[in-house]
């Protein structure tokens, strides 16, 4: 079941705009057209599923692209080693996101303590950030 590039966008939920960017990052192929239109297959679209599953596992698209290099019989421990950096990351954001939840619900708790002067929440935004 041949489909243009609409076709193509529409199936994986994306614009044209991004599958002509996923070709231009070597991604997704660009295929040959028939005079004047380029047609795509279901390869493609798995193809585009892959992406943005990957994607959808907070995988970069340089990482999405070395995943798609690799050969899924033989290359499972670099795919491993991959998504257990990618689980560390998240662990990390979770732990920042976790931590930026504690401080609004303690300057939430502060601001609703009290009627007079600044908002604590807003005197905190104001706060040179520090590393």
């Amino acid at each position: 079941m041949a489909m243009t590039i609409g076709g193509l966008a529409r199936a994986g939920a994306v614009g044209v705009e991004t599958i002509r960017y996923y070709q231009r990052r070597g991604l997704l192929e660009t295929p040959a057209g028939d005079g004047t239109t380029r047609r795509y297959g279901p390869a493609d679209a798995d193809r585009l599923r892959f992406i943005r599953q990957a994607q959808a596992a907070g995988f970069t698209l340089a990482q999405i692209g070395e995943l798609l290099t690799l050969d899924a019989g033989s290359d499972r421990t670099r795919v491993r080693d991959m998504a257990k950096a990618r689980i560390e990351e998240l662990d990390r954001q979770i732990a920042d996101m976790q931590a930026a939840r504690t401080a609004l619900q303690r300057l939430a708790s502060d601001c609703a303590r009290g009627e007079k002067g600044p908002c604590p929440i807003l005197k905190a935004f104001e706060r040179p950030i520090t590393a």
